[in-house]
């Protein structure tokens, strides 16, 4: 198993002119403190990557791609995290990420037809409850956008403790309509969880 910390803050560009203002107040004996703007969270998350190259060490292309659309969803994510396409290891990463208290888990590939795509039965055995409206507006829109990988897909979504798992195919075209879709689903059903929306 290999751990990618997540993502760093967002960065905030300040104008020169900004700094000149800033310059001249001093100058005139005023007192100037910075402000911190606390940007509203859509929750924490965590994301998953099953991937037997990636797990000894490959290049993780689609963990960084989900941190990405999760960051810009507005999510603060805790890592990224990448595992064999076992089913145990797959099951440990997602009970550890639904013990740590994040609010979403997102874990991209294993999601096909062959012998080794187990992280639809992992996942199943970590949920109290299954969503499948979710899974099929993820099925959906893939399909629409005509991408086949995600009419092939067997990714399931559901709620363990008051964590949202969802799975979504490993390819990163399936990922940018998946997230576009899940974005508003998931942040009424964390909110559900969290009795922020009745």
């Amino acid at each position: 198993m290999r751990l990618v910390p997540g993502g760093r803050g967002p960065e905030i560009d300040v104008d020169a002119d900004v700094l000149g203002a800033a310059a001249e107040l001093l100058d005139a004996g005023a007192t100037v403190s910075t402000m911190e703007i606390d940007a509203p969270v859509a929750g924490r998350a965590l994301v998953v990557v099953v991937d037997d190259r990636t797990a000894h060490g490959g290049i993780d292309s689609l963990g960084p791609l989900v941190t990405e659309l999760l960051t810009e969803a507005g999510f603060l994510v805790d890592a990224s995290v990448s595992v064999q396409a076992d089913e145990v290891e797959i099951r440990n990463a997602l009970n550890t990420a639904v013990i740590g208290g994040v609010d979403l888990v997102i874990s991209v590939g294993g999601t096909g037809m062959s012998p080794r795509d187990v992280t639809p039965e992992a996942t199943s055995q970590v949920l109290d409850r299954e969503l499948p409206g979710i899974s099929e507006a993820l099925r959906s829109s893939g399909r629409v956008a005509g991408s086949l990988d995600a009419g092939l897909s067997r990714g399931v979504a559901g709620v363990s403790g008051s964590t949202l798992v969802v799975n979504l195919p490993g390819t990163r075209s399936a990922i940018r309509d998946g997230m576009a879709t899940l974005g508003p689903l998931a942040s009424r059903v964390i909110g559900e969880l969290s009795g922020l929306v009745e």
